[in-house]
């Protein structure tokens, strides 16, 4: 089974240095000498997934340390730099998507805005006010409504990484619910300072294979 044209919204996990856009923040590199031992692009669950689906990847829109919603650490607005809802605006306010099929949208996000505590609010469906979107389960409703609008005949699949809060896992399973959108929630990844290891990116691949691929 191929995914086809695929793009990618994420953060740290769906990173690698010389594959995201110009001045995004990366965890992954070749030049990385702590952490986690992924050290080549090959090692990515990402990478992994479209070589072993025989998938075409059109775009990796993934920021270090970026949370969904509009809230960072240390309580930062993150409204006009590296959120979900942001990157996704701005992309679409630049013409990116204009002459691009889009087939596969994989959402990989809430493990900073778990992280960074994050207000976790409730899940909202329609009737968002900018101040809503400053709390996660708000902001995620928001993302996948925007996503559908832009791409309507789009497969979404939501990626729910192990270890979030509770609410904030069952938020985004009733949200992906919702909207009609796939889901994949992990139940291993092997990790060192709470990244996914090489072991833990195939972890990632193979359930999210598993999940889709049947």
């Amino acid at each position: 089974m191929s995914f086809n044209n695929v793009v990618i919204f994420g953060d740290s996990y769906s990173t690698f240095a010389g594959y995201i856009p110009d001045g995004y923040s990366v965890y992954y590199s070749e030049s990385r000498t702590v952490g986690p031992d992924v050290r080549r692009v090959t090692e990515t669950w990402w990478y992994r997934l479209m070589e072993e689906t025989d998938s075409k990847l059109i775009h990796n829109n993934s920021w270090s340390g970026s949370p969904v919603c509009s809230t960072g650490y240390n309580n930062s607005d993150c409204s006009s730099s590296s959120s979900f809802i942001y990157r996704l605006d701005k992309l679409g306010a630049e013409g990116f998507w204009a002459d691009k099929k889009v087939d596969t949208i994989f959402v990989f996000g809430g493990t900073n805005d778990s992280w960074a505590n994050s207000p976790v609010g409730e899940l909202m469906y329609s009737d968002w006010e900018k101040k809503d979107l400053y709390s996660v389960l708000p902001a995620f409703s928001y993302f996948l409504k925007r996503l559908r609008e832009v791409f309507p005949e789009s497969r979404i699949v939501c990626l729910i990484n192990t270890e979030l809060k509770e609410e904030i896992t069952n938020g985004f399973v009733a949200a992906s619910e919702h909207y009609d959108c796939e889901y994949v929630k992990f139940d291993r990844i092997d990790k060192i300072s709470g990244h996914p290891t090489i072991k833990g990116m195939n972890d990632i691949k193979e359930q999210i294979m598993d999940k889709l691929c049947k």
